[in-house]
Parts: C-alpha cells; sequence; structure tokens
C-alpha cells in the first residue's frame, strides 16, 4: 500500500499550541476557547496521527480563534496513533483496532461535555482523513451535530451513507490517491437522490491526501492559495450553521 500522505509527516515544524489538555471522563483531549465567552463549539476529529498531532491542533487553534470552543478528543482512548516510521503493510490490521464508525460513545461524552461544562448550545463538527471518515459516520447518526466538515475522509461501506442529518460539506483533494474522483462523483450522485438536508462537495485542484490542515511554514507555496481556501470554505461552512 502506497503512503496515502504525501507530506512528510517526520518533517513537520514545532508548535507552540495556544489551548491546553483537559480529562473528560475517561478520554482526555486538548481544548481551546476563544478570547470572548461563546455557546458555540466545534469538535475536531483527529487523523491517524492521533490527538496529539501538532498539526491537528493548529487547526484546533485556529477555529477557537474565529470565535469557538474548539476541542479535539482522543478518539483512539490511549492506544497508540500511527506514525510516520509504520509499515503500509501494517495498516489494515492497525485500522481494524481504529475504527472511524465506532466513534459514537466518545462523541456523547463530549457533547455532554461541551453542554454541560462549558455552556455549549449548538456543536459542530470537522474532521480529516480517519476523522473525516468519523465525521461523515456521525452526521449519518447524530442529530446533536448542528453541521459537519468532512475533509478527504468518506463512509464507503454503507448502504445508508447518504442520508445526513444536519448540513455537511465534502473536502476532496484532485490528487488524492485514496479517494478517486469516481468515489467523488458517486457521492455527489447518490446525494442528489437520497439527502435532504443542505450538502456541499468540493475538490481543490492539484491537492493531495492531508492537504488542508499543513501549518503555515509547512505549506509548499503552489499548495498554499488551495489549503488556505479550503480552510476558509471549512470555516464559512461552520459560521453558517453553528
Amino acid at each position: 500500500m502506497a503512503d496515502p500522505f504525501l507530506y512528510n509527516t517526520g518533517e513537520r515544524s514545532n508548535y507552540g499550541c495556544l489551548g491546553h489538555e483537559v480529562q473528560i471522563e475517561y478520554l482526555k483531549a486538548y481544548i481551546c476557547r476563544p478570547s470572548f465567552s461563546t455557546d458555540k463549539a466545534v469538535i475536531v476529529a483527529h487523523d491517524v496521527f492521533g490527538w496529539q498531532f501538532s498539526d491537528i491542533r493548529y487547526i484546533v487553534d485556529l477555529i477557537a480563534g474565529h470565535g469557538y470552543i474548539a476541542i479535539c478528543p482522543d478518539f483512539f482512548k490511549g492506544t497508540a496513533p500511527w506514525t510516520s516510521t509504520d509499515h503500509w503493510p501494517d495498516f489494515p490490521d492497525w485500522l481494524k483496532n481504529h475504527d472511524p464508525t465506532k466513534v459514537d460513545k466518545e462523541a456523547d461524552v463530549v457533547l455532554k461535555y461541551l453542554k454541560e461544562q462549558c455552556g455549549a448550545k449548538k456543536i459542530g463538527i470537522v474532521g480529516f482523513s480517519w476523522g473525516g471518515m468519523a465525521v461523515h459516520h456521525l452526521m449519518l447518526k447524530n442529530p446533536q451535530l448542528t453541521a459537519g466538515v468532512s475533509l478527504y475522509g468518506i463512509i464507503r461501506d454503507s448502504e445508508e451513507r447518504y442520508r445526513l442529518l444536519n448540513p455537511t460539506f465534502f473536502i476532496f483533494g484532485e490528487k488524492d490517491h485514496t479517494i478517486s474522483l469516481d468515489q467523488i462523483f458517486l457521492l455527489e450522485d447518490k446525494l442528489k437522490q437520497y439527502c435532504k438536508v443542505p450538502y456541499k462537495i468540493k475538490v481543490y485542484p492539484g491537492q493531495v491526501h492531508g492537504f488542508a490542515q499543513l501549518k503555515p511554514e509547512d505549506m509548499k507555496p503552489d499548495d498554499k492559495p488551495y489549503i488556505e481556501e479550503a480552510r476558509r470554505d471549512m470555516i464559512d461552512w461552520i459560521k453558517m450553521f453553528v
């Protein structure tokens, strides 16, 4: 299996986080709050590299900067994330123990915390890769989530995967070899048939898997406009519905 993460995850600049870690029942989480009081929150579902990956913490801080309580729980529940030194032939076995469609309990724990401890009344979710699949799943199952953004992650093996409960935005890279353009066209066609809520699909030219979560100093110059556009689009979708 080819490495789908074409940005070298072993070469990342250090990042000084703006938020802090909290314990929520059996889950650890990274949370960042805006500089003012708000009753709006966004859950960030991490990719295979886990809740401590600096790119994901940067995204949490970015969303908080737009006025949301932003939180990334450890959906892996303390088990080891995938690392850049792991071997891709082992990935299917790793994924069996880290199923992105088995996140309902963790989502409920975080939703309860946001409502009871943070005063959140409207809560959205965004997710990247593995987390994008988790978002797609949760937007089919959990009506408490007001809106979702799935970045390069989709559920492929459920007949019910087009019956979204609330507005959902799907972001893809044109050159993502883990999700073909044919799969994206199928998703669009089926959503037109079955989806009863607002949805959006957008493909960003020339972009590979993992493109939208890079910190500014790790971006390639040719990709920067598309990365920034994807982030603006993500935030605009959240602002529209959350």
